[in-house]
Formats: structure tokens, sequence, C-alpha cells
């Protein structure tokens, strides 16, 4: 069975505890770049989380993994509120997989 993992500082993260996620505590962007390349080499693990605010800094270690298969990985607002970055993966994402922007069309 997969895991679930989830990287960024423990205010944003402990919550994810309840849901049975792995929780792993980063106090700042380079303890969540070493997580996140032991988790991604771990085969456990189908996603993994990052808050925001540690993503924007790695986005050239998570561009590593986004051709493969697992895991994905998947940024989420942090303990201050989305600064919008996560969602703009997203929507890049959709538009990767489907060669149109289908979202967020006003």
């Amino acid at each position: 069975m997969y895991k679930i993992g989830m990287i960024g500082e423990r205010d944003s993260v402990i919550g994810f505890m309840a849901l049975g996620f792995a929780v792993h505590e980063a106090e700042d962007a380079e303890a969540a770049r070493v997580l996140l390349h032991t988790l991604a080499k771990d085969s456990e693990y189908a996603i993994i989380y990052i808050v925001e605010n540690y993503a924007v800094t790695l986005a050239e270690d998570i561009a590593k993994y986004k051709d493969l298969p697992t895991p994905a990985i998947i940024c989420v607002p942090g303990k201050n509120g989305s600064t919008g970055y996560g969602l703009s993966q997203v929507k890049k994402a959709v538009e990767r997989a489907v060669g149109a922007d289908i979202l967020f069309k006003e």
C-alpha cells in the first residue's frame, strides 16, 4: 500500500497526521529539499505534499520528478495561507496534460 507524505513547517503539517499522512517537519527549505529527495526515492510514496513556501524554493528539485509516475508532488498552502503558487502549478499540469487552458476561464 502506498503512503502519502507531507513536508512543511510543524504548524502547517501536524494536522495531516490525523488523516494518516506520513508527516515530515522541515525547519527550512534546505531541510525540505533533503526530505523531498529521500521520500521520492522511497518507492512506498505515491504522493508527496509540500507547503508552497518551500515548493517555490525547490521548484527545480520538484521538476525532476514531474515526468515520473510516482511520486506526484503537490503544493499546498502553508500556515500563512495560499500564495497562489500551488494553484498555478496545477494549472500548468492541466495545460500540459490536456493541451489547453481549461481551468479558471473568466
